[in-house]
């Protein structure tokens, strides 16, 4: 191969690291949104299979060559450069967001769920070539993601006490969720009580709650990712119907227009806040705040269209490299 062959193979390189890092830092945002799902942004940037079989490939194996001096067969089993550059993109995202996400769901928060519901909507529509609804298994696995989705919707968040311990925990139980789509880690970490306080940890990188809520993070997803990657390639209609169905549940997570009207004490005399999902037309007068409905569906138009433009995208690119090839 000659050089002037070679030098648009490093450009295509370059490019597809770029839109990688961009797609891990679009997931990092999403991930510190209450109601979206990491997960979900994987699934319409078309990398989500590669992501869990990736994340699934940190195993014994790998440890294996790392102790024995292989880290290039290392680095190669685990598929080093994809997890880098999206992981780098994720914790960018996240460390961008700590402060801009908290300003937008401050100040437009029904404009941006509207954006959020957007994305959603035209993902499950691109999502239905991923399996056969005629078949009564899909069927009845987009069923149950649907009412996990929505159950999960109606969940009241929690205090916390913020020790380690608990700290550890939370980050391996909302890793979970963030890598499921439609299950939102940010919001999973609202019901543990511990949402703000990670945020604040963040913004204020407070190392020692950093390392631990990482430390959780990442025993969880290697744990669960497992279980993701077998039901992937031996299941795979039946997971993109559980996929797609929670999208379609997610929709409630993410409905803009959500009011606080009360505190009260469960049982366990622990405090719970009840949030209750109204009406557009409602709302400003229960909460005195501007429903930005205007806004809101031209939000909702853009993030369908966004997904429609990125699908486009990535199925051209499909095209030439199988022309190119």
């Amino acid at each position: 191969m000659s050089g002037l062959d070679s030098t648009p193979s490093s450009e295509d390189s370059q490019s597809v690291g770029v839109s990688l890092f961009l797609k891990g830092m679009a997931m990092g945002l999403g991930d510190s949104v209450p109601g979206v799902s990491g997960g979900t942004i994987a699934v319409i940037s078309n990398i989500y299979d590669k992501l869990v079989h990736s994340i699934r490939s940190v195993d014994l194996r790998a440890c294996k060559l790392l102790l024995s001096g292989n880290f290039a067969k290392a680095w190669s089993h685990v598929n080093g450069n994809f997890l880098t550059v999206l992981f780098l993109g994720i914790l960018s995202g996240l460390l961008l967001s700590a402060n801009s996400v908290l300003f937008l769901l401050e100040n437009y928060f029904p404009p941006l769920m509207m954006f959020f519901i957007g994305l959603v909507l035209a993902s499950c529509w691109l999502l239905k070539n991923q399996f056969e609804l005629a078949r009564i298994q899909n069927l009845m696995a987009m069923v149950f993601g649907l009412a996990l989705a929505i159950a999960i919707s109606f969940v009241s968040p929690r205090e916390a006490d913020l020790s380690y311990t608990y700290v550890f925990f939370s980050g391996m139980i909302a890793i979970s969720a963030m890598i499921l789509p439609g299950l939102s880690g940010a919001f999973i970490l609202i019901l543990l009580g511990v949402y703000e306080f990670i945020l604040g940890a963040l913004t204020d990188f407070n190392l020692p709650y950093i390392l631990v809520f990482v430390s959780g993070c990442a025993i969880g997803i290697m744990a669960f990712s497992r279980f993701l990657s077998w039901l992937l390639l031996k299941h795979h209609q039946l997971s993109y119907g559980g996929i797609t169905g929670m999208l379609v549940g997610s929709v409630v997570v993410l409905w803009p227009w959500q009011h606080t009207p009360a505190f009260y004490t469960g049982p366990i005399e622990e405090a719970r806040v009840q949030i209750v999902k109204v009406s557009p037309f409602n709302y400003e007068a229960l909460t005195g705040d501007d429903a930005m409905l205007v806004s809101g569906i031209i939000c909702l138009i853009a993030g369908i269209a966004a997904v429609t433009l990125l699908h486009w995208v990535f199925d051209s690119r499909n095209l030439e490299n199988k022309k190119n090839s």
